[in-house]
């Protein structure tokens, strides 16, 4: 099974939402630690 499926099933686009929304929180995070860093 290709790793970009150009239709994935419910729980595949669930599993990419998921780890999106957590990629996205890690880099924000990184982004405020540099910022506030002295």
């Amino acid at each position: 099974m290709p790793v970009l499926d150009p239709n994935p099933q419910n729980g595949q686009k669930k599993m990419l939402l998921v780890f999106g929304a957590f990629f996205a929180i890690f880099i924000v995070i990184g982004v405020i630690a540099t910022v506030l860093a002295p």
